[in-house]
This record gives C-alpha cells, structure tokens and sequence, in this order.
C-alpha cells in the first residue's frame, strides 16, 4: 500500500498510464493529483474518466485549468482556439464529470503522511490551519447556488495581497488567485501574476520577486504542489516539492512516492 502524487496532467493521459505503469500502482495503492486534470493536451475528456473512475483511490485538488473548464461549463462562454476541451462539452456524461469535477478540494492534508497539497502552493501569510479555512470556504461556494456567480467574476488579477477584511468577490478571488496562480510574489506576499519562468532566469524579473516558497512560512508540513513548469520539478527544499515539469509541453510527468520520497518520471 503506497501512496503517490502527480502533477499537471493536462489531457495527456498515456503518460499517465506509462507512469502508473513503472511504479505497479494497484487497487491498494492511492493517488494524489495536484490539479490540472485537463486542457493543453490530447485527451482531457478521457482523463477525467479516468480520474473519476479510481474513486476513493484518488486524491484531488482544483487547478486554473480545472477552474476554467467549470466557468466554462457554468457560464456558457466561449471556449478558445487554446482550449483543448471540445471533447467534454459534446461527451454524454459531460453533466456527472463536471459535477465529480466541482465537488474536488482547493486543497488536500494528511496528518498521517505530514504533506498538503495544492495546485499552487499555500502562500508564506497563512498557517496550515488559515489554508484549510480558506479552501473550505471556496469548495463550499462551488457546492453552492453561488457558485455561478462566482465562475462569472472569478477571472482577475486583483486583489494580489491577501488580508483579512477582503469580503465577498475580492476575499475569493484573491483565495483562487493564491492557491491556482501563485508563483512569484513580493516579500510582503503580494501576488504577481505575469512572470511564470524560472527563477533569476529572466532578466525582465524584477529584483523584488521571490519564489513563493523561498519566503518564510508558518506551514512546516510537507508541500507538494504543481503548476510551475519551469521549474521542471525542482525547488531546492526538500519538504517543498515542485511536481510540474511540463509533459503538456513536451517535458515529463513526474510522480513521488509520498511514503519514502521516492521520485518517477516519463518522457511525453
């Protein structure tokens, strides 16, 4: 009995398969998703199938992908040219998908293992406690009636410091933006959410920037998070692991064994 973490899928489910495949992953075994199911690559109709099919096997948070795919789906927008989500809106168990899709955490603690995960990470400004709270109060508002009206104002960079009088759209958004977007931040803890590359890698990064991780946090747990492919899975601490490492793009899907660290990759 193991339990293994994976990062941003993104439709690209043979790899997936290819990577379940090199550790024997069986019936015992359970799987951590760090979100990110879904668009950029071939087969995100067939992924969430397969997700969903692994039932109490598996573990899942909410990415931005994620996130889009249920705006999409709730606001009738329209997809774009980049979307790869076609497939899932003509599927004929599009409804029961999209509802298992909705019902995923913002994030996901065992005390058993001492490791949360997220898709983006927990920012420094927040304990465990502060984070769980926060997650709470955003899964509650996407099982609710609310959850359409937020889907239509959830896009945007604003707030991108966290405090608590934030209320209403702004309080929520600035929840999503942290634990989905989050990357480089300021030493403050505000958000910037236009530079995604590796760090000191680009000389357009301003000075001020950090990797959210290299700031003093309250959260000593074990972090595993994705959504960062540029860091192509490394960030220099070893209880904060980068599971991203751009398969979409050509890169490797990464796995970890959460019960001895153990890291797995394929080449997609």
């Amino acid at each position: 009995m193991a339990s293994y973490a994976v990062g941003d899928i993104q439709g690209c489910l043979e790899p997936l398969k290819a990577l379940l495949d090199k550790v024997s992953f069986s019936s015992t075994d359970t799987l951590w998703v760090a979100g990110d199911l879904v668009n950029r690559g071939p087969h995100s109709l067939e992924t969430l199938r397969f997700i969903k099919s692994l039932g109490d096997q598996c573990k899942v948070v909410l990415g931005n992908h994620d996130l889009h795919l249920l705006a999409l789906n709730s606001t009738d927008a329209q997809l774009k040219p980049s979307d790869t989500l076609f497939p899932i809106f003509a599927a004929h168990d599009r409804t029961p998908l999209l509802t298992w899709l909705q019902s995923q955490p913002m994030l996901h603690y065992d005390a058993a293992l001492d490791t949360v995960m997220t898709h983006a990470g927990v920012p420094p400004c927040w304990n465990l406690q502060q984070a769980q709270t926060h997650a709470k109060a955003l899964q509650d508002i996407l099982q609710s009636d609310k959850a359409t009206s937020f889907f239509a104002t959830m896009y945007g960079n604003q707030p991108d410091l966290w405090h608590e009088h934030l209320t209403g759209m702004d309080r929520l958004r600035c929840i999503t933006n942290y634990f989905t977007r989050m990357r480089f931040i300021t030493p403050q803890g505000r958000l910037n959410l236009t530079y995604s590359g590796k760090p000191d890698s680009s000389t357009d990064e301003p000075s001020s920037l950090l990797p959210w991780f290299d700031l003093p946090s309250a959260v000593t747990s074990r972090q595993v998070f994705g959504h960062w492919a540029a860091l192509q899975g490394e960030t220099g601490k070893e209880h904060i692991i980068n599971l991203d490492m751009g398969c979409v793009w050509g890169g490797r899907l990464k796995l970890i064994r959460l019960d001895d660290s153990r890291c797995f990759s394929v080449g997609c």
